[in-house]
């Protein structure tokens, strides 16, 4: 798992993080150009609706504000909980489409990659000797990847992961993360290496703030949680036909009467909200409309409804996928960005810490 704005609870603006994003929000609107924000993603198979309406979106919202938006395909984290990085320069590239064609522009966002940047992944060194092994073994989300691993045993760079993801965010001073309620230890890492920094060398790193996600949860065609290596997504790049056949096949239940119920009725109601959020309505009204139309009319619904607002989205990327020449620049005009950003931030260190690195 990389930086990813996920599912928040829903007494997101009733706790103090919660509160603290909700301030922030209102800093992003009147003042971007303050900020930078770090968020990405691992390379392990194609990005899915369930990104879009999670995550993707809301980095086109913030770039579109003004905020400066860094973009990671972080390749080496997927040897975090795999023992080979498979279709890596394939997968790269369908994210690479799908970032364009949502609307990432690189005149103004920066998307790069963690292995064309060495000093980057040299500030994990550094960073690790300001944690200790039982903070890292204790942390809760690794702990949650570990058990959800596909590995018989996980190797150390699941444990240094929260570190590199440091390295990731601090790297370019990324002061604002959006993230959702299982991210939050990961980001307290982070915070921790840069606090911890500081008071043994100098101010160097801000510590960043969560930027506290209320994305909806969307689960997969099978119900269960919606995941690039489940097999139980739509692609952003599927066509209208393969979408069609994937929201035929996915779970719902027997009662004819659509209703959206989500603690109750998990798969019905996961899609009436992916159609609400294509139609940009209440899921509730959606689900009164259909009402006893049943399965079919909900899967009928959903699949209109999803066709008709990934028609540009899929126009663009196959446009985009013409030029390829094109796509691979963008990523190589951000790789340049990012180890100008990193090489500076790595001598900064470097003349802190008395040339000890």
């Amino acid at each position: 798992m990389t930086v990813t704005d996920t599912t928040a609870d829903t007494d997101t603006l009733t706790d103090p993080a919660g509160l603290r994003a909700a301030e922030l929000e209102e800093q992003v609107r009147r003042t971007p150009e303050r900020f930078r924000v770090l968020t990405g993603d691992r390379p392990t198979g194609a990005l899915h609706l369930g990104h879009y309406f999670g995550t993707l979106h809301n980095r086109v919202r913030l770039q579109e504000l003004g905020v400066d938006v860094f973009v990671l395909v972080a390749d080496y984290q997927v040897l975090t909980d795999r023992d080979v990085a498979e279709r890596l320069t394939e997968i790269t590239e369908g994210l690479l489409l799908d970032y364009l064609a949502i609307g990432i522009d690189p005149e103004r966002s920066t998307v790069f990659n963690h292995s064309a940047v060495p000093a980057l992944n040299q500030l994990m060194l550094p960073f690790l000797s300001l944690v200790s092994v039982a903070e890292l073994g204790r942390n809760p989300t690794v702990k949650d990847e570990i058990a959800h691993s596909r590995q018989s045993a996980v190797s150390g760079l699941m444990y240094t992961y929260p570190v590199h993801q440091a390295a990731d965010i601090l790297f370019c001073k990324g002061n604002l993360v959006p993230v959702g309620r299982d991210q939050l230890p990961h980001l307290e890492v982070t915070r921790t290496v840069a606090r911890r920094f500081n008071e043994r060398y100098g101010e160097v790193f801000p510590e960043p703030d969560a930027l506290l996600s209320a994305a909806p949860l969307l689960l997969g065609t099978d119900g269960t949680k919606m995941s690039k290596s489940r097999a139980n997504s739509i692609a952003l790049g599927a066509d209208a036909d393969e979408t069609a056949r994937l929201v035929k096949g996915a779970k719902t239940d027997a009662e004819r009467h659509i209703t959206y119920e989500p603690e109750t009725r998990p798969g019905v109601s996961s899609l009436v909200l992916l159609a609400a959020l294509c139609l940009d309505r209440d899921p509730r009204v959606v689900a009164e409309e259909i009402g006893g139309g049943g399965a079919a009319v909900l899967k009928r619904t959903v699949t209109d409804a999803v066709n008709s607002k990934m028609a540009p989205i899929r126009a663009r990327r196959a446009e985009y996928a013409q030029d390829m020449g094109y796509v691979r620049s963008v990523l190589r005009a951000g790789n340049e960005r990012a180890n100008e950003i990193a090489g500076a931030t790595l001598d900064e260190v470097r003349g802190v810490m008395g040339g000890g690195l």
